[in-house]
């Protein structure tokens, strides 16, 4: 995961460059920092959403009229829970955490220029494993043989459409914004023959101080 963000940071480090070389008197450099809320969205098995954190770096840059283009590197760990059974069969949720790292490129429609504006665009998010209690490790998966470390070896790459508001002053804003992840987010436990076809879409609530 370490490689992950190097890599992630230095192509925001590229991205920003060519950006201040074209637009030199408009750039805004943000660095954010919020909240995030996940949730899993799977019939496979029950799952509720967590909170987690987020911290990025962003630049901002005219791009044409009343049009913005915001380039924003993310790294968040976010969390969600899957409902299990333990070896004495009570019921216990299980707390998952994953680390990620996100690279976006939005386009922003100034509604009351320095004050309000509208985002879209795309997003990639590099994944890490699935992190488990050790203790919870071996709790059963309600509705199935599945034990909670089994799922943990998750997709590594997902693609997400974002939409979202930014509100506030020249210097300090307020971003909120919405992901789904369209792609299917437990497709690699498919290549495990644990004997379940998987599938799992990632809803992701955020909100950041930038």
């Amino acid at each position: 995961m370490k490689k992950i963000f190097l890599t992630s940071f230095f192509i925001l480090i590229s991205i920003t460059g060519f950006a201040q070389y074209g637009y030199r008197d408009s750039n805004r450099i943000g660095i954010s920092f919020g909240a995030n809320q996940f949730t899993l969205n799977t019939n496979n098995f029950q799952t509720k959403p967590g909170s987690g954190w987020n911290a990025g770096l962003s630049m901002r840059g005219n791009f044409y009229n009343d049009w913005d283009m915001v380039y924003a590197m993310q790294f968040s760990e976010n969390n969600f829970s899957v409902a299990t059974k333990t070896l004495f069969l009570a019921n216990e949720d299980v707390n998952y955490k994953l680390p990620s790292a996100q690279i976006s490129l939005q386009l922003s429609y100034k509604l009351i220029e320095n004050h309000l504006s509208f985002e879209f665009g795309p997003l990639v998010q590099v994944n890490g494993k699935l992190k488990v209690d050790s203790k919870n490790e071996n709790n059963i998966i309600s509705g199935t043989t599945l034990l909670a470390k089994d799922i943990e070896d998750i997709s590594k790459i997902n693609f997400y459409p974002s939409v979202g508001i930014t509100a506030g002053v020249r210097h300090f804003r307020v971003n909120v914004s919405y992901q789904y992840g369209v792609n299917n987010m437990l497709e690699n436990l498919n290549n495990k023959n644990l004997g379940v076809n998987f599938k799992g879409n990632p809803g992701i609530l955020n909100g950041n101080l930038i």
